[in-house]
């Protein structure tokens, strides 16, 4: 937005012009929502925080060398009376005022957009597909976890000119949040890579994920393209004929037609796309699918090897001094993602045994004890020989387990126990909820072998 002036600045926010730039015809660098980050011609958005307003900090982010302000109009008298200081917009919502502007400055852009939400593996699709474009066109993708009405905004903003193709993860919390992120980033590609049990608390059904995740084809134009998961009933009510409508998946229109060790061949249609890939966990195989399906859909035909650089508690691999190896995946849990990662534990090749450290999956609402209980069914299914149950709701495991098992109360009992456990050659899955704090638990292990 270097060349933007104050006023297409404050037009493209919805916003007033209090004050002008040192420059009018010069925008910002960089657009911030923290105070203490600032630098010089940065603008500062001042969003009002739960404790506190970030109108606050204005005066002293234009002290600091801020190109401007944006904050509130109570907030602009304080702002414009310091001196030497830059540009002054008011708006009586920050927060819509940054959205107005990331989505102005994507139309300025002029990228392709895909945009990537689901309700498991949604950051590592996005990273697939950012990965299989990045050999072919410019492509900026979203950071981890700025995926929210406020995150998503600085992700766009961030965007460099001559970005080709933007990559950007959608999440929710409740129903209508997707419908905000997508009129803001107005996808060209949407991408759902699947629908599950999660944030039931609020949905209440699988049918209100669905409804909540196809929020993203209900906002899309037509003849946008939308890559959804083949079979899934839940979504076919969302998949207007105005959409061009791609699969994926086992039966889907993009599949795996051969693989040899880590090569794979993906079907499209009349296309075959050879790829190698640095994994062969079952559902990073299928988020493939979705990413190829998308690139596709931008005009780009993939091939080779496929550098992509998970997020980190993603299925990180630590092998141990004592010849064990932690699978560190706790970034998050539901009952489908449990379910892919005993999958996954299912078909390591070990000399030991599986071991499974699993905590509590929340916000899964008044049926959470049977989901827990239906993920200790599983672990016996897929073969887990230990299991050690993290948290009050985890518990239920093993009523369903009849396997070696114990139960402790939190992440900290789970990681003493787990020393005295492992044993040489064996696989440890690690897997909870972000809220357990699982992590300590890989972290005590590779600690303890001075790893």
């Amino acid at each position: 937005m270097r060349r933007w002036s104050d006023q297409r600045i404050a037009d493209g926010a919805g916003a007033e012009l209090v004050r002008s730039a040192r420059d009018p015809g010069e925008g910002p660098v960089r657009v911030v929502i923290d105070s203490r980050a600032v630098e010089r011609g940065d603008l500062f958005f001042a969003l009002p925080g739960e404790r506190v307003d970030g109108g606050r900090f204005a005066a002293d982010a234009l002290r600091a060398g801020a190109w401007g302000v944006l904050v509130t109009p109570r907030w602009a008298p304080e702002a414009a009376a310091v001196a030497r200081g830059g540009a002054v917009l008011a708006a009586e919502q920050p927060v819509a005022a940054l959205g107005a502007l990331a989505r102005a400055w994507r139309r300025e852009l002029g990228a392709r957009a895909i945009a990537v939400t689901g309700s498991v593996g949604k950051t590592s699709t996005k990273d697939l597909i950012a990965a299989l474009i990045a050999p072919h066109r410019t492509v900026a993708a979203s950071r981890a976890n700025f995926n929210t009405e406020i995150g998503l905004p600085l992700e766009l903003l961030a965007a460099p000119e001559g970005t080709e193709v933007l990559v950007l993860e959608l999440a929710m919390r409740g129903f209508g949040q997707i419908a905000e992120l997508t009129a803001i980033c107005e996808p060209d590609v949407g991408v759902i890579t699947n629908v599950g049990p999660v944030h039931l608390e609020q949905m209440q059904s699988l049918e209100g994920v669905a409804r909540a995740k196809a929020e993203l084809l209900v906002g899309m134009r037509d003849r946008a393209t939308a890559v959804v998961p083949a079979g899934e009933p839940l979504l076919e009510p969302y998949l207007r004929g105005a959409l061009e409508v791609v699969t994926f998946g086992a039966g889907g229109d993009v599949h795996f037609e051969d693989s040899r060790s880590h090569r794979r061949v993906v079907a499209a249609g009349s296309d075959r796309y050879e790829l190698e890939l640095p994994f062969d966990s079952r559902h990073n195989l299928v988020n493939t699918l979705a990413a190829v399906a998308a690139a596709r859909a931008v005009g780009v035909r993939p091939s080779g090897r496929v550098d992509v650089r998970f997020g980190a508690l993603r299925g990180e691999r630590v092998v141990l001094a004592r010849g064990a190896t932690v699978v560190n995946d706790c970034y998050n849990a539901n009952p489908l993602s449990m379910r892919a990662a005993l999958d996954d534990l299912a078909m390591q090749d070990t000399a030991g045994r599986r071991v499974a450290v699993l905590g509590d999956m929340l916000e899964l609402g008044p049926d959470e004890g049977e989901h827990h209980a239906q993920i200790g069914s599983y672990a016996a299914a897929a073969g887990v020989e230990l299991l050690i149950a993290v948290g009050p709701r985890s518990e239920a495991m093993l009523d369903r387990y009849d396997g070696a098992a114990h139960a402790v109360a939190d992440a900290g009992a789970a990681a003493e126990l787990a020393r005295e456990l492992v044993e040489p050659g064996d696989v440890v899955l690690v897997k909870a909820s972000r809220g357990v704090g699982l992590e300590v638990v890989a972290e005590a292990l590779a600690a303890e072998e001075g790893g």
